[in-house]
């Protein structure tokens, strides 16, 4: 997915972990035109731009299963970072310009490695028009943020542990391993629990977590999270203990070691500068948007019917770092 926002912002992230836990508002963001997706993002924001590396969470939908088509990102470019496409309803069909043509129903995942440069188009399909779902970055550490692109696509089984339902697609959780290259240590599982149902997860002392909550209103660790909240929980906690209420819930597990690094992030480019921002945009603007080398750095989306999407305009401003 891109962020297609017409004006945003310039971010330098630097973020420590916390000493207690914190509870993350999203904010309403539309995602396009005249008939716009409106996302509720929860990653970045000015209390905390990383949760490990992953550095944006946009959750969607649902949307009405009657409605038009309601995803169509055109062509657009990343650098590195990792895109992570996670269904609850609907299909998406997923094209790169290295060449990868896949689609995703809920319980399977898409993860897309930018590294260097890439650029990919996400539509939404019409045997599938109802669209529920969310999109995760992953910014890479330097050592291997120049790493050439790739694209892989997963089926996790769902395991049965205390009460709940679990999806691990990203990352190690209860014995399962999911089979995807990451550049960090990570996690990322879906959690399903019956209303008044409880779940006890052992998980890495080492990691910052969060729990992104889609439906219901459970407990982590005693604090009550709402629907579209994200409840971040600093390192330090070797076991989770999620408790649903009078409503079955269906959330997202988050985790990782603390990036450590400084990122900035612009539009849909990670990297480390100010400067660095500059120049993606402006290959970007002159190789694909004007068409002066359609084999450089992000390459050609085969199979898309429409034109690639134009970068917003830089602001006028300088990077100062927040924290």
């Amino acid at each position: 997915m891109s962020n297609v926002e017409q004006h945003p912002e310039e971010e330098v992230s630097a973020a420590e972990p916390a000493d207690r836990p914190e509870i993350l508002e999203p904010r309403e963001v539309p995602l396009g035109g005249q008939r716009a997706l409106m996302v509720r993002r929860t990653l970045p924001q000015r209390a905390r731009s990383l949760l490990g590396a992953w550095c944006f969470a946009d959750s969607f939908g649902p949307t009405p299963a009657s409605a038009a088509r309601t995803m169509d990102t055109r062509p657009h470019p990343h650098t590195g970072l990792q895109t992570v496409s996670w269904l609850y309803a609907g299909k998406l069909e997923h094209r790169d310009s290295v060449g990868s043509l896949s689609s995703i129903v809920p319980g399977q995942v898409n993860l897309m490695t930018a590294g260097r440069g890439i650029q990919h188009s996400e539509v939404s399909t019409e045997d599938a028009r109802g669209l529920h779902g969310v999109q995760l970055w992953v910014a890479l550490p330097e050592a291997h943020r120049w790493t050439e692109p790739s694209f892989e696509h997963y089926v996790p089984p769902p395991v049965t542990h205390g009460d709940a339902t679990v999806r691990v697609f990203l990352g190690d959780l209860l014995g399962q391993s999911a089979p995807l290259t990451t550049f960090s240590p990570l996690l990322a599982a879906q959690i399903d629990l019956p209303a008044g149902g409880e779940v006890r997860l052992p998980v890495s002392s080492a990691f910052e977590h969060g729990l992104l909550v889609d439906a219901g209103e459970p407990a982590l660790n005693g604090i009550e999270v709402g629907a579209d909240q994200l409840c971040y929980v600093p390192p330090g906690s070797g076991e989770l203990v999620i408790r649903a209420g009078d409503a079955a819930v269906r959330a997202l597990l988050l985790g990782g070691e603390p990036l450590g690094e400084e990122i900035v992030m612009w539009w849909n480019f990670v990297g480390r500068s100010h400067d660095e921002i500059v120049a993606f945009r402006r290959e970007w603007q002159s190789e694909v948007i004007g068409g002066a080398n359609p084999s450089g750095r992000f390459g050609v989306v085969r199979g898309y019917d429409g034109d690639p999407l134009p970068a917003p305009v830089l602001p006028n401003a300088t990077l100062h770092p927040r924290h």
